[in-house]
Formats: C-alpha cells, sequence, structure tokens
C-alpha cells in the first residue's frame, strides 16, 4: 500500500497551531490492511461529518493532482467510485478498544 518514506506522521498545518478554537476530529490509519480510527462525536449533528468526508473526496483530488500529477476531475471520480463501493460492500466491524480517560 505504502512505502516506508510515506510512513511519517502528518504534519499539523500552521493555521490549526495558530487557532486556539482548532478541535481534532478524527485520526485514521491504515494498519494490518484494514482501517483503524478514533473518532471524537464533536458535532450535534452527524450529518456535519458527511459534508467533511464530501470536503476530504475533493481535497484528496487535488493532493494527488499536487503531488502525483493525477487529473483532479478523474481522481475525484475515482475516490467517490471507492466510497460507493465501501457503502455497498460487506464493511469492516466496528470495534471499540475502550474507552480515552477523560480530562480532568
Amino acid at each position: 500500500m505504502t512505502d516506508a518514506t510515506n510512513r511519517t506522521e502528518i504534519q499539523v498545518p500552521e493555521s490549526v497551531k495558530a487557532d486556539s478554537q482548532a478541535i481534532e476530529l478524527f485520526r485514521f490509519w491504515w494498519s494490518n490492511n484494514e482501517p483503524v480510527m478514533a473518532i471524537k462525536p464533536a458535532f450535534d449533528d452527524p450529518k456535519a461529518y458527511g459534508h467533511m468526508l464530501a470536503i476530504a473526496a475533493r481535497n484528496i483530488a487535488h493532493v494527488y493532482h499536487q503531488g502525483k500529477g493525477r487529473d483532479e476531475a478523474e481522481t475525484y471520480k475515482l475516490v467517490m467510485a471507492g466510497l460507493n463501493e465501501a457503502l455497498k460492500g460487506p464493511g469492516f466491524e466496528t470495534i471499540t478498544e475502550g474507552k480515552a480517560p477523560s480530562a480532568q
């Protein structure tokens, strides 16, 4: 899936570091051939996460265009095709590893 050069932590953008109101919504890894994530239920309306996923799809296409020279519109179609396949497919089991300790 990826080579060792891509296995570095993604850096937090400076604009986020400078924003005292910024919150991290989720973290996502690919581990042992499956997705692993930590999600914060940060929005009152979960539909906001759907909006965020749509924005992420557009940004993924843009990153592939900038970083790999791929056609942005075609890449977006591929991202959406993958999303549609996943929504129709068997999916992955949700497993909770445990509740995070509460901040005191």
